[in-house]
């Protein structure tokens, strides 16, 4: 029977009205995974030399084990932001004659085909093979190998259960990322060492090989308990209402963020087919030779990055900046169908930061050509693209509320000021000068890298917070929500 769910989705994609554009959709989003998976081997391989050069004097099995609860710990984090439920694709097979268990495990299986589940594959498993076994032994080596892959099973199905139960309960969710931060926080200060307690474990691991089920027997039981819930609720969710049956878009890599998916799929079409917004878009592209008028060899070599912060804000952020000033006037011309339409206004927002996180993502990628000039250029992208996504979004779609003005988006962007308004000035302000005041502090204390270690953490936690901000924005845009649409019509 899975086979004939894959087949049949295999299917739905060729048959598909935007094929095209799919496939092509598909080939850049493997770009991007080749990319990533190009650093992880590179970490992989060379994790042993990278500990020497940074670390000497430590034996580098030490430092690796300290490292892997660390990853885990991030890894986590970054899944309950990211990770999607595979649960909308087989919503039209739930009224056939198909058994739970079935579907269920159908969801369980299309859930590990996820970069989160890959990455650890290139990250760990050359260090494990080339400085564990190869010392060690084939059982302690193997021993590491059934750990970590235990540990990637858990993380995957422990946040799949999370957030299923999160839909019903959100305080859950809070729960578990309070605890996670509270750890980092202890860990922070000293109070306790997560790094200390994952050697210690690992360095059990080593020397008594079988501990490794501890790992497995943790991943099993997680899988049965996401599973078990997921089989006594597979219908509360996905039957709840006619209009939720089936969310399907023209663009599949979309479709596992759900209805959120489905919303950015409609605004990306509503950028690719007028004039105003593709001009957008074209402009973020043409924007990237930005950075040779301000990255000078001088400022490089003397660590200035305090003057040319603003080029790489500007340029990993400029999804951002063109297309987010406009923010909600993007759709000004059936804004009021929007407000009558059964629509969920935090799916609506999330349906916002998806789409300034992927383009940001992608321009972040295609500018990491500045990194021949200097590495020193892809520590400063990094730290500015952690900035965009986290906070940057968030000042952008919070001074939307106030936009009123009317756009019409067949028309040329060329000399055209059309909606363009006090707001469009004013939310500049704070999108350029917050990173800025964070960095003069360690600057003047010629700090430069604790400076941009600053504003990435600052993005970093802006990042962690996103439900909030995206609660926040929801409230605001309730409030605003009829002026804006009163604006809309004149």
């Amino acid at each position: 029977m899975i086979s004939i769910f894959l087949s049949h989705q295999w299917k739905s994609f060729w048959r598909s009205r935007n094929k095209a554009g799919s496939i092509a959709a598909q080939i850049v989003l493997g770009f991007f995974m080749l990319y990533f998976l190009v650093v992880a081997i590179g970490i992989g391989f060379w994790m042993s030399t990278l500990i020497e050069k940074f670390m000497p004097g430590i034996n580098p099995t030490v430092i690796f084990n300290g490292l892997i609860l660390y990853y885990f710990l991030f890894d986590l984090v970054i899944r309950i932001q990211m990770q999607e439920l595979p649960t909308l694709s087989i919503v039209p097979y739930l009224h056939l004659n198909i058994s739970r268990k079935t579907i269920v495990n159908f969801l369980n299986i299309k859930s590990l085909f996820s970069i989160f589940n890959i990455l650890p594959w290139f990250i760990f498993f050359p260090f494990v093979i080339l400085n564990i076994m190869t010392i060690q032994g084939a059982l302690v080596g193997t021993a590491y190998l059934l750990s970590i892959l235990a540990l990637v099973f858990f993380n995957n199905y422990l946040v799949l259960y999370l957030k299923r139960k999160a839909i019903n309960n959100v305080a859950i969710f809070g729960v578990g990322m309070l605890l996670i931060l509270g750890l980092a926080g202890l860990d922070y200060y000293q109070l306790i060492s997560i790094r200390d307690f994952s050697n210690l474990i690992f360095q059990s691991v080593a020397k008594y090989p079988y501990l490794s089920l501890a790992f497995v027997a943790a991943a099993v039981a997680i899988f049965s308990v996401n599973s078990i819930f997921l089989r006594n609720n597979l219908y509360t969710e996905e039957l709840s209402s006619k209009d939720d049956k089936k969310v399907s878009t023209d663009y599949p890599f979309l479709n596992s963020f759900g209805k959120v998916g489905e919303l950015a799929a409609l605004e990306l079409k509503l950028i690719l087919r007028h004039k105003r917004s593709r001009t957008s878009i074209i402009m973020g592209l043409l924007f990237l030779a930005y950075g040779f008028l301000f990255y000078k060899d001088k400022l490089l070599a003397t660590d200035q990055f305090g003057a040319m912060l603003f080029a790489a804000i500007f340029m990993t952020g400029i999804s951002i900046v063109t297309y987010g000033q406009f923010m909600f006037a993007w759709q000004s011309a059936h804004f009021d169908g929007l407000l009558v339409n059964k629509i969920n206004f935090r799916d609506f927002i999330k349906a916002k930061f998806l789409l300034f996180t992927i383009s940001c993502t992608i321009i972040t990628i295609l500018s990491s050509f500045y990194g021949f000039i200097s590495y020193k250029l892809l520590l400063l992208h990094l730290a500015a693209y952690l900035y965009n996504i986290g906070f940057g979004t968030v000042i952008v779609l919070f001074f939307a509320t106030n936009n009123y003005k009317r756009l019409d988006i067949t028309q040329s962007a060329s000399f055209n000021w059309q909606g363009v308004g006090a707001t469009q000035w004013i939310l500049g302000l704070p999108f350029f000068l917050v990173p800025i005041f964070l960095y003069v502090p360690f600057g003047m204390m010629n700090k430069p890298y604790w400076g941009l270690l600053a504003i990435g953490l600052f993005g970093l936690i802006a990042l962690l917070l996103r439900n909030y901000w995206i609660d926040l924005i929801v409230k605001r845009f309730e409030k605003q929500r009829y002026k804006i649409a009163e604006g809309f019509r004149e």
